[in-house]
């Protein structure tokens, strides 16, 4: 069984302060059960200022995470606030690994570092932590990862900051931050995680699909045959389309053809030879939908995800939450609005984490063990354990 803590700081400007707040939230350290790790999502800012640091060094064991543009516990949604998750166990075990750099052959390095971190029985569930990357597909990452770990399911996000070259994305390590690298969390023990996804209504989806024909991971160059361009065109966003994420409150919808849930997408910018560049691969073969997002849907798809978890929380420790940045940008001035709902809805009942993020993983099913894990744009995901 685990026990879940969570706990949240404002003080940027004195680490010290910073400590003894966190340290006052989560009880006495050697209250603390045999197997313990944290889950930290935090504004860029903290790091800066030590506070990231500062914390870790204090804590007796291991925490990793990302930077996200804002985040929540309990009473609490901010960007400039550091949230920690602290899971701790007798009977559970937390094993954390590190890889090395992902700027060059990122399949081969997952595929190198998953292993070494496996005890010889199989993990419940990972949790990953990973920059983002635009030279990187987050469809790489999960795929190596379900297929280097044998299709255990796989949680987690890609960091998000609120700068507008996204310089600051770090995955965050035992204090240190890291460009470049991506984190793991293998769990073991008798956990059995459920998992949400919600993404768009289906009302907010065009009639107009087309067949994905020519691809290169997350580069989009024809449709049904024919440019991508003139699909644009055709729907009249080519002059949209020429804007970086001008297009992200219009993601795409993949149907795989394999049975299994949509996936979303977002759009990026056009490439100087006029294809789609997207924030995940386009796979030939799968349906491409065009969708609209907006402030009443994310309220919408967010609120009916947290009533199904709650409905079958009988048991459960935890929750961690992702969603993607886009889905923050559509609700305009209410900036809080889905990290209010959820704090809503929960009502203490459950300890719980939110961050937003900048791709978020997480299985769209799991049957007999192995999970269909998948890479997702503009989507609420949820993890209960």
């Amino acid at each position: 069984m685990i026990k879940t803590i969570t706990a949240s700081v404002t003080d940027l400007d004195d680490a010290k302060v910073a400590v003894e707040q966190i340290k006052s939230q989560l009880g006495p350290l050697d209250a603390l059960h045999k197997h313990t790790v944290g889950i930290l999502a935090c504004h860029y800012e903290f790091v800066y200022s030590g506070v990231v640091a500062a914390i870790c060094d204090t804590l007796p064991f291991e925490i990793m995470g990302t930077i996200s543009s804002a985040q929540s516990v309990q009473g609490e949604a901010e960007a400039l606030l550091l949230t920690l998750m602290v899971l701790t166990s007798d009977d559970v075990e937390f094993v954390t690994a590190v890889t090395p750099s992902l700027m060059v052959d990122p399949d081969q390095v997952i595929r190198e570092t998953y292993p070494g971190a496996c005890r010889d029985d199989r993990p419940a569930l990972v949790f990953s932590f990973a920059p983002f990357m635009p030279q990187n597909s987050g469809d790489t990452y999960v795929v190596v990862l379900t297929e280097a770990s044998g299709g255990v399911p796989c949680f987690g996000t890609l960091a998000v900051d609120d700068t507008l070259d996204f310089s600051n994305c770090f995955m965050l390590y035992n204090g240190v931050h890291y460009r470049e690298e991506m984190a793991m969390i293998l769990v073991y023990g008798a956990v059995q995680p459920k998992f949400y996804v919600a993404n768009i209504s289906q009302s907010h989806i065009f009639e107009k699909s087309a067949l994905v024909t020519k691809s290169a991971g997350p580069v989009l160059m024809e449709v049904n045959d024919r440019p991508v361009i003139e699909f644009f065109e055709d729907l009249g966003l080519v002059e949209a389309s020429e804007t970086q994420y001008a297009l992200s409150s219009l993601p795409f919808l993949l149907d795989y053809k394999d049975g299994t849930p949509v996936v979303s997408k977002i759009f990026v910018m056009l490439t100087p030879e006029k294809y789609a560049l997207c924030a995940g691969s386009m796979p030939e073969g799968s349906i491409l939908h065009i969708a609209r997002t907006d402030r009443h849907d994310v309220m919408l798809t967010t609120g009916q995800a947290m009533d199904a978890l709650l409905a079958d929380i009988e048991g459960a420790s935890g929750l961690l939450i992702y969603s993607c940045i886009s889905r923050s940008m559509a609700l305009g001035a209410d900036a809080y609005g889905e990290m209010g709902l959820v704090d809503q809805k929960v009502a203490g009942r459950l300890p719980f984490l939110m961050a937003y993020s900048g791709g978020e993983i997480c299985p769209t099913q799991v049957s007999g063990g192995k999970a269909i894990n998948r890479f997702h744009n503009n989507a609420f995901i949820a993890c209960v354990f």
